[in-house]
C-alpha cells in the first residue's frame, strides 16, 4: 500500500493531466480525496486538471475545425449524438461549454460540434477556460471537503466489490438508454 502512494505522489500529477485531457472528472476526484488524505496537493491538481482540461478541449475544437475529414472518419459512428450535440448547442447557446464539462457522453462532442460549425474560436477559448475554472473549482474542493464519506464508501466498495459492478451498470446503462433514445430517428407520421 506504501509503494502505491509513493508511485501516486510521484506519478499522480501526470496521470491527472493525461486524463483531464479527456475528461478528467474520476482523475480530479481522486486527487481530491488524496489531497484530503495529505497525498497530494489540492490546489496543484487543481491547476493541473485545469490547464489540461482547458487543452483538451480546444484541441479537439481545432482539429474538429481544420482536420475536419479526420475527425469525420473517426466519429462515422456517431454522427447522430453530434447531431444531438448541434441541437443543445442550439437550444443552451455558450452555455453548453460549461454544461458539457459535468455530462459524461457529451464531453468530448461539444467541442467537436463546436469546432464543426462556424462559432467563434476566440469566444469558445474564453468560454472554456471559464468552464474549466468552475468544473476544476465544483469538483476539487468538492470531493476534497467530501474526502471522509468518499474514503468511508471506498471501504464499503473494497469491502463488497459487487457494489462497484451495480454501480456501473446503472450508470453505465442509463447513459447508454438516454443517448438511444435522444438519438434515435423520429418517424413521420
Amino acid at each position: 500500500m506504501e509503494d502505491t502512494f509513493s508511485n501516486l505522489e510521484t506519478y499522480g500529477y501526470i496521470g491527472l493531466f493525461l486524463y483531464s485531457l479527456g475528461g478528467g472528472f474520476v482523475a480530479l476526484l481522486g486527487a481530491g480525496v488524496l489531497s484530503y488524505l495529505g497525498k497530494m496537493d489540492l490546489a496543484t491538481s487543481m491547476s493541473v486538471a485545469f490547464i489540461a482540461n482547458a487543452i483538451g478541449d480546444v484541441l479537439l475544437v481545432y482539429l474538429a475545425r481544420y482536420q475536419k475529414s479526420m475527425m469525420m472518419q473517426g466519429i462515422k459512428k456517431h454522427r447522430r449524438k453530434l447531431a444531438l450535440s448541434h441541437i443543445l448547442m442550439k437550444k443552451y447557446g455558450s452555455w453548453i461549454i460549461l454544461i458539457q464539462k459535468f455530462v459524461y457522453g457529451i464531453k468530448t462532442l461539444i467541442p467537436i460540434a463546436i469546432g464543426l460549425t462556424k462559432y467563434d474560436f476566440k469566444k469558445f477559448v474564453m468560454f472554456n477556460i471559464g468552464s474549466s475554472a468552475v468544473w476544476v473549482f465544483v469538483v476539487g474542493f468538492g470531493s476534497f471537503y467530501s474526502g471522509e464519506a468518499l474514503v468511508k464508501v471506498a471501504g464499503v466498495v473494497s469491502d463488497k466489490p459487487w457494489i462497484a459492478i451495480v454501480i456501473l451498470v446503472v450508470f453505465a446503462g442509463s447513459l447508454w438508454l438516454y443517448l438511444e433514445k435522444a438519438t434515435k430517428k423520429k418517424v413521420k407520421k
